[in-house]
């Protein structure tokens, strides 16, 4: 066989690794989830695990046609009371697993445009510092749910 060919042949397995290299080293959104709403509940809130790649990435925003806005939230103690804060971004390092639940770090559905209704779904847009854009669609819970998973 020719060297160029021999050449080419190589370069493309070694791109196919790589591929396969950096695929493995995403970050990965999983069990995304949400609580039916009663009546006509204004806010809601969506919950997800996210998993760390080989870098650390930082969830920064996220939005969806569900609602008029969309925060990034936590909940925290103040004067012996529990409060929601809106968080700037969510930190996650390589290989960690950052759950998002009630009582804790959620993704706040402000202003819905309609009630979420159980056995419906909707899209989550997530927008992360390295991994870009994710579009997840969101499954709706009982209102009582406690874990999508």
């Amino acid at each position: 066989m020719p060297a160029f060919p021999r050449v080419l042949t190589f370069l493309i397995a070694a791109l196919c690794g790589l591929a396969g290299a950096a695929h493995a080293a995403e970050l990965v959104v999983n069990a995304p989830w949400a609580r039916a709403t009663a009546g006509r509940a204004e806010n809601g809130a969506a919950y997800l695990t996210l998993t760390g790649g080989d870098q650390a990435d930082s969830l920064l925003s996220a939005s969806s046609p569900v609602a008029e806005t969309v925060e990034l939230h936590t909940h925290l103690e103040e004067d012996g009371v529990m409060r929601m804060r809106p968080v700037e971004s969510i930190a996650v390092g390589p290989g960690e697993k950052v759950q998002l639940k009630p009582g804790g770090l959620h993704i706040m559905l402000i202003g819905l445009k309609g009630p979420l209704k159980e056995g419906r779904r909707f899209p989550l847009t997530l927008v992360f510092q390295r991994a870009g854009t994710v579009v997840t669609d969101v499954p709706i819970l009982a209102p009582g749910a406690r874990s999508g998973g």
